[in-house]
């Protein structure tokens, strides 16, 4: 760590502020890759994904590329996406159906399994290498929770729920949501990438900070457009969304913040159903509450809906929101990029146009058209700009300071819900996992 004029990680890391250096270090980002993404639980991504024998999709962790299937038996694989022969990429494809994976260079042939099936011309071995135990390498710990399929490349560490901890209730609040109980990933994937660090976006997600200032221009749109312009429905949920970004000081104040062990955190009670999905005098979300009650009751729905959470973290790979049936994953390319994957989830069971809404929140909020998103890529390239300078090595992560208080189920809350707990929960979590090869 030749750039870095300092003993050990925790020197990186203050109770009130970080180095620069964890956003701006190459060596440190390569550090990451090992240490923090090689270790900890991350999200992959959905069942529904692979709903039979033979699917697949490709993804990565850190810097392995992996592919996640269903083998014959019906059980999920997580395997290293590289040949054993002369380590090609064996799928190059990000999705599909499959008896088994080829490699392109020498036509060796692997199962879904990652059992070695075929090699050509294998008598010029000295031996059958479908005897040598060559295959492609599964990832060592692979879990699903709520039909999420989480792998981690640790052979050893905490189990997933452990890892999860209260934040699996951010899981469960998004499947509760399905009137036949269960959810699938469903109308393609968001794909965009900004130019700056990936703690950015993590930090970003639970700051209430900032949304009156980074958004002013779509809050003024949206205050400026008349209430009964006629819509197909996405036109609301795009101005309601907006506006709900300018509402005044003390509602951002007045909000939850929870942080959780390794890093995780989720904003609650930013927005419920009455100021944002639908009015409850609406005629898709009457049948949709009625689908709902006759699976769970009356009293079992009004507490699912009750329920009231945008953005959950899941340190260090995935952020989503449960109310609003979006998840998206984030890969590190280098200190200074990012690429994002979002998806949008179906309620089965809901009614058709429940899946329009969610379309329709995605390309508000998620969108690269959207008018929030191009907001924070914009400013997450500004940040990685300016802590290149040299004026001053630290970040001030003071808001709140001194004032988060224990809460349930083993969280902290932030006294105000402008505070920037989670990110000062996301560097102690950081620190921690770099220190242990230390």
């Amino acid at each position: 760590m030749n750039s870095l004029n300092v003993p050990k990680f925790s020197d990186l890391v203050r109770p009130d502020r970080v180095h620069r250096a964890l956003y701006t270090d190459p060596m440190l980002f390569e550090l990451e890759m090992d240490r923090l993404f090689g270790r900890a639980w991350l999200v992959l991504g959905h069942e529904s994904q692979v709903k039979a024998p033979g699917d697949f999709f490709t993804t990565r962790m850190a810097r392995q590329p992996v592919l996640v299937t269903r083998d014959d038996g019906g059980a999920i694989r997580v395997l290293v996406n590289r040949c054993p022969h002369r380590g090609a990429v064996v799928c190059t494809e990000e999705r599909g159906h499959t008896p088994h994976f080829q490699c392109g260079y020498h036509g060796w042939t692997f199962a879904c399994d990652g059992a070695l099936k075929h090699v050509p011309m294998a008598n010029a071995y000295p031996e059958d290498p479908r005897g040598l135990g060559l295959k492609l390498a599964p990832v060592p710990r692979v879990a699903v929770y709520r039909g999420f399929i989480f792998g981690s490349l640790a052979s050893t560490g905490p189990e997933l729920l452990d890892f999860l901890g209260y934040m699996r209730t951010s899981f469960d609040d998004m499947i509760d949501r399905a009137p036949d109980g269960e959810i699938e990933v469903a109308g393609g994937v968001f794909k965009h990438a900004y130019d700056g660090n990936w703690k950015l976006m993590l930090e970003n997600h639970n700051d209430t900070y900032h949304p009156a200032h980074v958004h002013a221009s779509s809050i003024y749109a949206a205050k400026e457009q008349p209430d009964d312009t006629p819509t197909t429905g996405a036109g609301e949920i795009a101005v309601r969304q907006m506006r709900q970004n300018g509402v005044p000081p003390d509602v951002w104040d007045g909000l939850g913040l929870w942080t959780a062990a390794y890093g995780h955190s989720l904003m609650g009670d930013y927005h419920d159903d009455k100021r944002l999905v639908a009015a409850l005098k609406d005629p898709t979300f009457a049948q949709y509450r009625s689908a709902l009650e006759r699976r769970h009751g009356a009293k079992r729905t009004d507490e699912i809906l009750g329920v009231a959470r945008f953005n959950t973290v899941v340190y260090p790979n995935c952020t989503f929101m449960s109310q609003f049936r979006q998840l998206r994953i984030l890969h590190p390319v280098a200190v200074d990029r990012t690429v994002v994957y979002t998806y949008s989830f179906r309620l089965k069971g809901a009614p058709p146009q429940m899946f329009r809404d969610t379309v329709a929140f995605a390309n508000v909020v998620n969108g690269t058209g959207s008018p929030v998103l191009t907001d924070d890529l914009e400013l997450y390239a500004r940040v990685q700009q300016g802590l290149l300078t040299q004026a001053n090595d630290w970040v001030y992560l003071g808001r709140g300071f001194g004032g988060d208080v224990p809460d349930r189920d083993k969280t902290s809350r932030g006294s105000l819900g402008t505070s920037e707990i989670h990110i000062r929960n996301q560097f102690a979590a950081w620190a921690q996992y770099m220190a242990q090869a230390q």
